[in-house]
């Protein structure tokens, strides 16, 4: 009998998939760190009938979650991405679970994130008359456009991690089923 990989077909596509699924990993996690980044460093400030006026992330619960949020999802994607390569040698159906757990949970933040951040950001360029909050893009045009940046890197980084937790539960279920034929 040979190994294990020898008599399972899609263990082999696993192993080189494995050179795409890792570049695919550090795209997503650069892309999420960089997401961090333009959100976090850029503030405007605004002169408005002679009051000044700032707009800075922090100023807002959702714009700090979607920073949160992605800082977890980089810290996941990051500790699957260590557990990929030993996994492609070594198939064990605990490992391709963890990656899969570790990948779902990047997802997860990572989409949460982009949910909180872009119904922000939806309500500060267009506001909402029926609550009376107005529209601050307007006067913060900078901030804006550099907060859509962020989040469309994010929204990215999210499509890159689905991918991947699809990937992996795939994996894990096909070695699940061929161990528990054996």
């Amino acid at each position: 009998m040979g190994s294990l990989q020898e008599q399972i077909p899609f263990l082999k596509i696993g192993r080189k998939f494995v050179y795409v699924e890792t570049p695919m990993r550090i795209i997503g996690i650069i892309s999420s760190l960089i997401s961090i980044v333009l959100m976090v460093t850029y503030k405007q400030v605004s002169v408005f009938l002679g009051v000044e006026f700032v707009a800075k992330y922090s100023y807002s619960p959702a714009f700090k979650y979607f920073v949160v949020a992605n800082g977890v999802a980089c810290f996941f994607s990051a500790v699957s991405l260590f557990l990929v390569k030993p996994c492609s040698k070594n198939p064990d159906q605990n490992k391709y679970f963890i990656i899969f757990m570790t990948d779902l949970v990047a997802t997860v933040f990572c989409a949460t994130g982009c949910a909180a951040a872009t119904s922000f950001g939806y309500t500060a360029l267009h506001g909402n008359e029926h609550t009376g909050w107005m529209k601050i893009c307007d006067q913060f045009k900078k901030f804006c456009h550099r907060s859509i940046e962020s989040i469309v890197l994010a929204y990215f980084a999210s499509l890159l991690f689905l991918f991947l937790t699809i990937w992996s539960a795939w994996k894990s279920s096909k070695l699940h089923g061929v161990i528990d034929c054996k």
